[in-house]
């Protein structure tokens, strides 16, 4: 019965760190980034689709994302999608391809994305310290109906904590690495 609890836990843990991630890619930098328009759809045959699945998604350089998509019919819908967007970009096309350039960053862009991914990492954080809340609740329950021990829970209440450090730690390392991204002249 722990080592259920302790794997769910983990499992989950995990999960909000890969959100955590996956919200940081979508807070742009002065590099272009692939990630930028993961979250763009747009209505595909009266379908939302995402980019990704009408056209080659590209990083010819640093400060260019393009889009190549299958079918041609579909590159004013592309644009149309990315200016709607809350992105602030700009793109254009020739035809055959969408081309959005990723303009620099000016100082007060940069410390609103710093500020965004702290946001985005405190929430990763709290999410983290709700799972640990939740999992000790199912130990301290577990123990009242008999199924474990005192010292059963007490160790497994060990383990989540070290689980916990170690997902927030993780949280840690890649807002400092995002952070130093985002600064990057």
């Amino acid at each position: 019965m722990v080592k259920v609890i302790l794997r769910e836990s983990e499992e989950r843990m995990k999960k909000a760190l890969e959100f955590v991630k996956n919200e940081f890619l979508r807070i742009r930098t002065g590099r272009a980034s692939t990630g930028l328009v993961d979250n763009v759809k747009i209505d595909y045959y009266g379908t939302p689709t995402p980019l990704n699945q009408v056209g080659n998604i590209s990083i010819p350089d640093s400060q260019t994302i393009a889009i190549q998509p299958w079918d041609k019919s579909v590159i004013s819908l592309i644009e149309r999608a990315i200016l709607n967007s809350d992105l602030g970009l700009n793109p254009s096309n020739d035809g055959n391809i969408v081309r959005i350039p990723i303009p620099p960053l000016n100082e007060e862009r940069r410390k609103e994305y710093v500020k965004l991914a702290k946001k985005v990492a405190e929430e990763g954080r709290i999410s983290i310290r709700n799972i640990r809340r939740d999992e000790i609740d199912k130990l301290k329950k577990t123990e009242k109906e008999e199924h474990i021990s005192e010292d059963e829970r007490k160790h497994a209440e060990v383990e989540i904590q070290k689980l916990t450090d170690k997902y927030i730690k993780e949280i840690d390392n890649n807002l400092i690495s995002k952070e130093k991204e985002i600064m990057e002249v």
